[in-house]
C-alpha cells in the first residue's frame, strides 16, 4: 500500500541521507524501548527533524495502525520509503528495530537469573507505571482533536467500560463499537445535495 505525498510534507526540500535514517529510528527504538513509542516518534518526526506535520503523522499512525505488525516498524517502513524509497524503508526498520532486539536478549538473559530478586521486580512495575502515563500524555497530545464532542467521548467511555471493567474481549468491542462510531461519523447528504466533506 503506497502512502500519498502529503504524508512527507517537509521531505522534499533537501534530500535525507541514509544515515539520518537509520540514527533517527535507532535513537527513537532505543529511548522508546519498554512503552510509549508513539510519543518518541511524533516528537522526532514532527518536532525535532519536521519530516511530518501533524496531519501527516496521524495519517501515517493510521496506516500503521491498519496494516498487520507493530505500528512502530511499520511507520519506520512509511516514513523511510517515503523519504528515500526501499533503502530507507530497510534502514528506518532495521534502526528501529535492532535496538529492541538487543535489549530483549539482554534484558532477558539478566531477567532470567535474577527473576526472584525483590529489586529488580520493583524496578520493572515502576518502568511499566511510566509507560501508562507517557501513553496518557500523548494520547491527550495527539488525541484531543477527536475529543472535543460529547460523541467522541461517549464512545472512549464506552469502550473503556467494556474493555478494562467489564473484560469484554476487545475483538467483540471492536466487533461492537466500531459499527456504531462508523455509523456516526458517517458521510451524510448537504441541504444543498452535496455530500459533506
Amino acid at each position: 500500500m503506497r502512502v500519498e505525498a502529503s504524508v512527507v510534507p517537509h521531505s522534499r526540500g533537501s534530500r535525507v541521507t541514509l544515515w539520518e535514517i537509520f540514527l533517527t529510528f535507532f535513537v527513537i527504538g532505543a529511548t522508546s524501548f519498554g512503552g510509549g513509542v508513539v510519543a518518541y516518534l511524533r516528537n522526532s518526526l514532527v518536532t525535532k527533524k519536521a519530516w511530518l506535520d501533524e496531519d501527516g503523522f496521524m495519517a501515517a499512525l493510521e496506516i500503521s495502525q491498519a496494516l498487520p505488525g507493530l505500528n512502530a516498524t511499520n511507520m519506520s517502513v512509511i516514513v523511510g520509503d517515503k523519504l528515500r524509497g526501499p533503502a530507507g524503508a530497510a534502514l528506518a526498520f532495521f534502526g528501529m528495530t535492532l535496538p529492541g532486539g538487543i535489549m530483549v536478549l539482554i534484558l532477558g538473559v539478566a531477567y532470567a537469573s535474577n527473576q526472584n530478586n525483590v529489586e529488580v521486580n520493583a524496578i520493572l512495575k515502576g518502568v511499566g507505571a511510566a509507560s501508562v502515563g507517557l501513553l496518557l500524555a500523548v494520547t491527550l497530545q495527539i488525541g484531543h482533536k477527536q475529543l472535543e464532542k460529547i460523541g467522541d467521548l461517549t464512545i472512549v467511555a464506552a469502550t473503556l467500560l467494556l474493555v478494562s471493567f467489564l473484560h469484554v474481549s476487545l475483538v467483540i468491542v471492536l466487533l461492537t463499537v466500531a459499527p456504531v462510531a462508523i455509523w456516526i461519523y458517517r458521510p451524510r447528504a448537504r441541504t444543498d445535495g452535496s455530500r459533506a466533506s
